[in-house]
């Protein structure tokens, strides 16, 4: 029998692909955004605790309720913002899930005969966002953005705001560029989204992750925003726990009664000892308030490894992704380069045009640098000798 396909134009992620060759030909992988280095034992231990303590069994579908107490005491100590635990957060499988069922939760099947709701999307763009909006029977609306600064047109956005949009998604700090919003990005967003009456989703995952003094605007500040925003944010990219798969969602509350009513039937809840383990953990803000400090040096180590290569850069702003130009070494296209670089000097990296609809190439490359001082030392030494061993 042969099944319907859902998303024609998709196949394996490029993060399976990089990963599972950097895997099989031995390579240091820098492509896939996952630390290399362990989570603080001290959470660890308190997983073991929760387990013992015989928290084994279904969380309840929002979320353990002491998680979602600690999550609301931690958004008041970063934003001053408050949301109700009990009608405004919920706890869910990843920052995956939370982008899925917001998505879900606001675009609408279209009825026989009727145009598809809209949804704006900033490219390049992570790739589960409009595989999300598609499946939900939406339309991707794309304002795509260039290097070297990715900074938004918003003249263009207005011009691309129908009668049909109902939704902006919105990444900062971006992957895969690592550029922050600036307040005048947030102001903006804030009065097409009250002009047009607009949900908004907001990709907040590396909210703890900015640099070089930067401050993270959340959405969460602005007062028109706080209405209409899904605000998504995660454990793992916070807590070095990616494979644990835990975020979460903040929204006011007949927007957190949509959400849920999604989230219930793609996951019901989320694994139990590590929800209360995580609140426990909370409770210290320190291992969140330094992630800062603790990145820009790994940024700093790998940017001076490859300092005297001829690979082009400008330091990213946030997350823990370095983009780096080579149209001044080779002018083949990103995709490629990726693969011959992961076989031949064995450094895995992820094209950046994977995350453009028409795969527009700026022969560039995402390098993360979540990873052991060593590593991001050796892949600096590799990239840098062969940049230098091909001719000018």
């Amino acid at each position: 029998m042969l099944l319907p396909n859902k998303l024609p134009h998709v196949g394996t992620t490029i993060f399976t692909v990089m990963s599972k060759l950097a895997a099989d030909v031995g390579a240091l992988n820098l492509a896939q955004g996952f630390p290399s280095f362990g989570a603080d034992p001290v959470l660890l231990d308190l997983v073991n605790q929760a387990m013992r303590a015989n928290h084994n069994q279904y969380a309840p579908m929002a979320g353990v309720p002491m998680l979602r107490d600690a999550i609301a005491q931690k958004t008041i100590d970063c934003y001053g913002v408050n949301y109700d635990p009990d009608t405004e957060i919920t706890v869910t499988s990843g920052a995956t899930e939370a982008l899925f069922a917001a998505i879900t939760a606001v675009v609408q099947t279209p009825t026989s005969g009727s145009a598809p709701d809209e949804v704006i999307v900033f490219e390049p763009a992570y790739d589960s966002y409009v595989p999300a909006v598609e499946l939900a029977g939406g339309r991707p609306v794309y304002i795509s953005l260039a290097p070297p600064h990715y900074a938004i047109d918003w003249a263009e956005v207005a011009a691309k705001i129908t009668d049909r949009t109902r939704l902006i998604v919105i990444n900062t700090p971006h992957n895969p560029t690592g550029r922050v919003w600036t307040i005048d990005d947030v102001n903006e967003l804030a009065r097409l989204a009250d002009r047009h009456n607009l949900f908004v989703v907001a990709d907040e995952v590396y909210e703890h992750i900015t640099f070089d003094g930067r401050v993270h605007h959340s959405l969460m500040h602005h007062p028109v925003l706080r209405e209409r925003t899904f605000m998504v944010g995660s454990f793992g990219k916070t807590f070095h726990i990616t494979g644990w798969k835990i975020g979460y969602c903040l929204a006011p509350k007949a927007l957190t009664e949509a959400f849920r009513k999604i989230h219930q039937f793609l996951t019901f809840s989320v694994s139990t000892p590590m929800q209360y383990a995580l609140a426990e953990y909370l409770k210290d803000p320190e291992p969140y308030r330094s992630l800062s400090a603790f990145y820009e040096r790994k940024r700093d180590v790998f940017l001076e490894a490859i300092a005297g290569s001829r690979l082009v850069f400008t330091p990213s702003e946030g997350t823990f992704f370095q983009n780096v130009s080579y149209a001044a070494i080779t002018p083949e296209r990103d995709a490629a380069l990726a693969v011959r670089l992961t076989h031949e000097i064995g450094v895995a990296s992820i094209p950046v045009s994977v995350f453009y609809h028409q795969k527009t190439d700026h022969q560039i490359l995402r390098f993360c640098f979540a990873k052991d001082d060593d590593i991001l030392r050796e892949a600096g030494a590799r990239l840098t000798k062969w940049s230098h061993d091909l001719p000018s």
